[in-house]
C-alpha cells in the first residue's frame, strides 16, 4: 500500500507554548486515520500544517509526494479540509453552496453542476438541495460542509472534529458517509475526542499528547499492548467496596460507584482467578465478574496518563 501522508519529526512552538515537540507517523493511502489526544494536544496544530495553514518551527510533512512547505499551492489542489464549524453559507441552498465551491476551485461549469449532483445524492441531500442551508438540521449541515470539502475531488480529506455537537443519530450517518468515500479512494485523516468513532472508523489511530505522539497502531493492537483484559467485579453487598479495595491494592483496583471495582489483567485468566480466590478468602461475595478486552477510552486514558 503506497504512503500519502509523511509527518517527520515536526516541531512546532507559538513563543512559550510548545504546540509540537517531534511527531512523526505515515498514512497509507485508501485508509482512515484516527488521530486522538485530550485538548491541547496539538492535534488542531498538526492538521493545520499539513494543510498549509501553518508552517512547522521545524521537521518535514510531505502530501502525496509534494512538500507542504516548499509547495504549499500544489498541496492544496490534493486535499480537502472540513472543520469543527459547518463553513456553509446559510443563506443558499444546499445545491448554490456546492456550485458556489466548484466555481471557486475554478471548474468547468458543467463539470461543477456533475459534482454538484453527484455530491447531494452522496450525502443524502438531493430532497434538501433547494433549501436554505440555514434551514437545515446540524447533521444536513455537516454533511453538507464535507461534500463541500469534496467538490475539487480531492485525493485526501483532513477532518477536525467532524461530529462535534452532532446527535447520535447524525454522527452515525455521518461514519456511513465517510466509509463510503474511502471505499472510492479517499485518504481519510480524522481528529476526534470521541474514542468510539475512531473505534469504528480507524485502521490506524495515531494518539498525541503534549505535542508528543505516544502510541500508534490499530485500536485493537493498542488495546493488546496496555493490557491482556479488565476484570469488571460487582459485589452483592455494596457496603464491602472499601474493604474489597484493600484486599485487591496489590493489583491496582479503581472503583466509580459502590459495589463495582475494575481492575487490570495483566495475566489474563490467571488475574482472574487469583480475583477470585483473593475474594474467597476475604469472605467477600462476588455477585458477577467478568473478564472483558479493554476499550479504547481505558487505553486512551492509560496512554495519555503514563505521559502527564
Amino acid at each position: 500500500m503506497d504512503e500519502i501522508i509523511s509527518v517527520e519529526n515536526i516541531y512546532k512552538h507559538f513563543k512559550n507554548v510548545k504546540a509540537l515537540q517531534g511527531v512523526s507517523f505515515k498514512v497509507q493511502k485508501g485508509t482512515i486515520v484516527g488521530l486522538l489526544g485530550p485538548n491541547g494536544a496539538g492535534k488542531t496544530t498538526l492538521v493545520n500544517i499539513l494543510t498549509t495553514l501553518l508552517q512547522p518551527s521545524q521537521g518535514k510533512a510531505v502530501i502525496a509526494g509534494i512538500d507542504v512547505v516548499k509547495h504549499p499551492s500544489k498541496v492544496r489542489g490534493l486535499i480537502g479540509l472540513a472543520g469543527q464549524f459547518a463553513a456553509v453559507d446559510g443563506n443558499l441552498t444546499g445545491r448554490e453552496n456546492l456550485e458556489l465551491v466548484g466555481r471557486l476551485y475554478h471548474l468547468p461549469w458543467p463539470e461543477v453542476r456533475t459534482r454538484t449532483n453527484q455530491l447531494l445524492e452522496q450525502f443524502s441531500l438531493t430532497d434538501a438541495k433547494n433549501r436554505l442551508a440555514k434551514n437545515y438540521s446540524g447533521g444536513m449541515r455537516k454533511r453538507l460542509d464535507i461534500a463541500s470539502s469534496l467538490i475539487g475531488k480531492p485525493q485526501i480529506l483532513f477532518l477536525d472534529e467532524p461530529t462535534t455537537g452532532l446527535d447520535p443519530k447524525s454522527r452515525i450517518e455521518l461514519w456511513w458517509a465517510i466509509k463510503d468515500l474511502v471505499k472510492q479512494g479517499t485518504t481519510v485523516l480524522l481528529t476526534t475526542q470521541y474514542l468510539e468513532e475512531a473505534d469504528q472508523l480507524a485502521d490506524k489511530v495515531v494518539i498525541i499528547d503534549k505535542g508528543k505522539v505516544v502510541a500508534e497502531g490499530a485500536s485493537s493492537q493498542l488495546k493488546a499492548n496496555v493490557s491482556r483484559g479488565i476484570i469488571d467485579l460487582h459485589l452483592e453487598d455494596k457496603n464491602q467496596t472499601e474493604r474489597a479495595l484493600s484486599f485487591l491494592r496489590i493489583l491496582h483496583p479503581k472503583s466509580e460507584e459502590q459495589g463495582y471495582i475494575y481492575l487490570p489483567a495483566p495475566e489474563g485468566h490467571k488475574t482472574l482467578l487469583e480475583v477470585v480466590k483473593i475474594m474467597d478468602s476475604s469472605g467477600i461475595s462476588v455477585s458477577d465478574i467478568e473478564l472483558r478486552k479493554p476499550t479504547l477510552d481505558e487505553v486512551f486514558l492509560t496512554l495519555t496518563s503514563q505521559h502527564g
